[in-house]
């Protein structure tokens, strides 16, 4: 039989099933049966019993509700979600259990407490639904107030989203014939398909956004993004019981708006993630000196996003050049760093849960405000223009900021000590009271003192018995008659008189109305700052906004980047360019080198000794493209970049165990999205393609997969590639050319040049790499003798190569020959020995012995 107490746990658990239920009592957050044990284990703490259920112990856990913040970022960071269960009722005046209910779900995707978020990542709650290949998807940002929604065709393009946009939590129907990949993501759930019911959505959205239709935000004909967002916004509603005020557009992302990036592109680029899932070593991380946080995750937006409208990013690059003029950068980034991350505060506002240093902040930012303005002032940028009209400034709630709030306030508002003196009458009557206590209190022991003539009585206090007089034992026979006994000690007594008891009352009254006083004029606060709301977001928009442009700027200026020129035609025309994040960690001066890319010439098949260099050009291609088509200023001495589509990248070598695909499958898979979806527009890279799969197989296919991207697509193609039969490319396909990446061998030691030359290389250079790579002597020296055996075999069959130069034969009964992969000047056995061999010392048995060998060498 359980208590009222467990029964009330119980029936809130029940709606709730899934979730951690923090159930308050007293000044601890406990937790019961399983959700218990799941806490115990994912927080390292005491398991415990409370009563009794069929016999068996309840097992229970607990946190101290102060610090339960730090408890609840460690769940919802493992992917789990917590209810918070608050007690609403007075214990003194409740009959049976004190009232509760839930005020709040604590999820991964709907997080906008400080502490529990990356102030650099965007922390997003994504909803999907599904029809046919056919994907409509829409994205909330509790923390910042974004919503937004669009649709994409395929489960590549699906796959792509969601590695640029990697959500904190992932909402899709129960019934969506989802790829386990998916569903099996950290913070994936499925949701009863009516919350994802075309009518109830719009209505929800309407209601939102208090219009009519949704036809003004150009959605209408979105209808699987819509569910998705209406299944957001209820869900949103839910975790936060709010009516999220401060989301108040709906955005539509169009897909010819930007550059497409898939997912494995966005991988092998490392914008943001390295290949080991780190953050160091990014693109990002060489750019990123932004002085908000909102500029950082801004800066990230626009890393995966980046754009094709060329007015667009033109009117960035302008911007950018008047942030460059003398000491303009370094003015603004001082005052910005003032600003903070005034967009998570705007939404804790709004949602009623910000804290008294949220608001210290916002009144740091306000009051730099009009200093920021001023240095924006004498601009020759439109963006820039238009960004200085929306940071207004709002002398208003500056000032009513700077009078309510103290310096440096306490974190939370719940014991008081927040409101500054001044700012109110009433609460500073409360106050004067409960302060004066100290002088009422001295003055009361010293009449006292006198009245009884005992020099050692005290007056004191304390929480549980509030304030009274103490002396000794031996001193309390003779107090007077109005003295009551309130305390026995073991030796002193504790009384309290009429008149101290009135002081009490009075006392302990004010403190209590002081706090209530306090956190009224705190919510009142909050109110008159969620008035202007919309405005305040606009603002952080362009502070957020020329944050990043300042960062571009600054970052063009230290490492020395210059301003591409876009045009419509498609060239990529880059001289002396250099790979921005391996410039930025390498001791030793970058090698820069040159790319010409254009009709005329779309092809470069890349060939060069491994750690040559051929990665690294090709990925620097790519990234100066990605950096022109955000607005930014790129890593060369001059750049002329056409606009592009699409960047796709086929490069190093993974697996995908958990989805049953081998490397070679992982490898053909992405060869396959290229091939299907690149057009002349794209810029596509291609590195060691068929090399996961036997020689004449992937010699096929590498050969078949560059003269499709060469003949038929037309795309702009990096392909770097081991099989130097593909250097015969050129001679059959127009607009396809050689280049290679230098080395010079000496003393079987070889050192890279890393300079891209035109031509196809000479060697391979495999053994001297490996033997840098710390491959024993032993195996080096019989790898040589291996090669030499190779070598002569190819030799032998080198007429049939030469006489065809098609590395692939198309006869249906002939087989493709290998030619030498970058022929050896390594001497054979058999020159060595003929080398080491003095005729003159030789007898004549001797001499034919010896020759018997070498015939033997030859026939091996």
């Amino acid at each position: 039989m359980h208590t009222p107490m467990m029964q009330q746990y119980l029936r809130i658990k029940a709606q709730h099933p899934d979730q951690l239920l923090f159930y308050r009592m007293g000044d601890f957050y406990e937790l019961f049966y399983d959700d218990a044990k799941k806490a115990a284990t994912l927080l390292d703490i005491s398991l415990t019993a409370r009563g009794k259920s069929a016999g068996d112990p309840i097992p229970m856990a607990g946190i101290p509700y102060h610090s339960a913040e730090g408890y609840i970022a460690r769940i919802v960071k493992s992917g789990e979600s917590v209810v918070i269960c608050e007690q609403v009722g007075d214990p003194a005046t409740s009959k049976g259990p004190v009232a509760r209910e839930v005020v709040r779900i604590v999820t991964p995707g709907t997080l906008s407490d400080e502490a529990l978020l990356d102030e650099h990542q965007d922390n997003l709650l994504m909803g999907i639904a599904q029809q046919g290949e056919r994907y409509g998807l829409a994205l909330i940002d509790i923390s910042s107030g974004r919503f937004s929604l669009f649709e994409v065709d395929d489960e590549n393009a699906l796959q792509a989203e969601l590695e640029r946009l990697r959500p904190a939590e992932l909402l899709y129907p129960d019934e969506a014939a989802l790829h386990d990949s998916i569903r099996k993501r950290p913070g994936s759930h499925a949701r009863p398909p009516w919350e994802f019911e075309s009518d109830t959505a719009e209505r929800l959205l309407c209601e939102q956004f208090n219009t009519h239709d949704l036809s003004g935000f150009g959605c209408e004909h979105l209808s699987l993004a819509i569910c998705a967002a209406g299944c957001l916004l209820q869900y949103a509603r839910d975790t936060q019981r709010s009516a999220l005020p401060h989301i108040r557009r709906l955005q539509v992302e169009q897909h010819d708006e930007a550059v497409i990036l898939d997912a494995s592109t966005r991988r092998n680029l490392e914008l943001d993630l390295n290949l080991s899932g780190g953050r160091s070593n990014t693109l990002a991380s060489v750019l990123d000196k932004c002085r908000t946080p909102m500029g950082s995750r801004l800066l990230r937006r626009w890393l995966h996003r980046p754009l094709r409208d060329r007015s667009t990013l033109e009117a960035r690059q302008d911007a950018i050049r008047w942030l460059l003029t003398p000491d303009c950068s370094d003015n603004i980034a001082e005052q910005l760093k003032l600003i903070g991350d005034m967009e998570r505060i705007l939404s804790r506002i709004a949602l009623r849960s910000a804290r008294p240093r949220d608001l210290e902040r916002l009144r740091n930012a306000l009051v730099s405000l009009p200093a920021l303005q001023q240095l924006l002032q004498r601009n020759d940028s439109p963006r820039i223009g238009a960004l200085a009209t929306s940071i207004t400034t709002f002398p208003e709630q500056a000032d009513l900021l700077s009078r309510a709030i103290i310096d440096a306030p306490p974190v939370v508002i719940r014991d008081g000590g927040v409101i500054a003196g001044g700012y109110d009458a009433e609460l500073d009557e409360l106050r004067g009271l409960s302060e004066n206590a100290g002088d009422f209190l001295l003055q009361l022991e010293a009449r006292e003192r006198a009245r009884t003539d005992i020099a050692t009585l005290k007056v004191g206090y304390n929480r549980v018995h509030g304030y009274y007089i103490e002396v000794s034992k031996a001193q309390a026979v003779d107090m007077p008659p109005e003295y009551i006994r309130r305390q026995t000690l073991k030796n002193a007594e504790r009384f309290i008189t009429p008149e101290l008891k009135s002081f009490e009352d009075k006392a302990l009254s004010a403190k209590s109305k002081a706090l209530a006083r306090e956190k009224q004029l705190y919510d009142a606060l909050l109110e008159l700052l969620a008035a202007q709301l919309l405005a305040l977001q606009e603002c952080a928009a362009a502070l957020a906004e020329l944050d990043v442009l300042n960062t571009l700027a600054e970052r063009a200026l230290t490492l020395d980047y210059q301003r591409p020129q876009l045009v419509d035609e498609p060239c990529l025309n880059i001289q002396r360019g250099r790979h921005p994040v391996v410039e930025h960690v390498m001791e030793s001066p970058f090698v820069a080198n040159d790319l010409a890319l254009d009709r005329d010439r779309h092809m470069l098949i890349i060939t060069g000794p491994n750690m040559g260099g051929k990665s690294t050009y090709m990925r620097q291609a790519a990234l100066i493209t990605l950096l022109a088509h955000i607005g930014s200023y790129v890593p060369a001495e001059a750049a002329t970049i056409g606009i592009v589509d699409r960047i796709f990248t086929r490069m190093g070598s993974s697996d995908d165990l958990a989805g049953g695909r081998s490397t070679f499958m992982v490898e053909m898979t992405e060869t396959a999205n290229i091939l299907h979806n690149a057009s002349s527009r794209s810029l596509v890279l291609m590195d060691e393609v068929g090399r996961g799969t036997s020689t004449f197989d992937g010699l096929s296919l590498a050969w078949s997969c560059a003269e499709f991207l060469a003949r038929d697509v037309k795309a702009f193609t990096l392909f770097a590639t081991h099989y130097f039969e593909l250097t015969h490319l050129p001679e059959r396909e127009s607009g396809v050319a050689n280049v290679h990446l230098t080395a010079v061998e000496h003393n079987d030691h070889i050192v890279f040049m890393h300079e891209v030359q035109d031509g196809p290389a000479s060697q391979s250079y495999g053994l001297q790499v490996a033997q840098l790579a710390g491959i024993p002597a032993d195996v080096i020296r019989n790898a040589r003798d291996k090669l030499v055996v190779l070598e002569q075999d190819s030799r032998d069959q080198g007429d049939v190569v030469t006489r065809n130069p098609a590395p692939v034969s198309t006869a249906v009964n002939e087989e493709p020959m290998q030619a030498d992969l970058f022929v050896s000047h390594q001497p054979s056995a058999a020159e060595r020995q003929l080398q080491e061999l003095d005729p003159d010392e030789l007898t004549p048995r001797q001499a034919l012995d010896q020759l018997y060998a070498l015939k033997a060498l030859l026939n091996v």
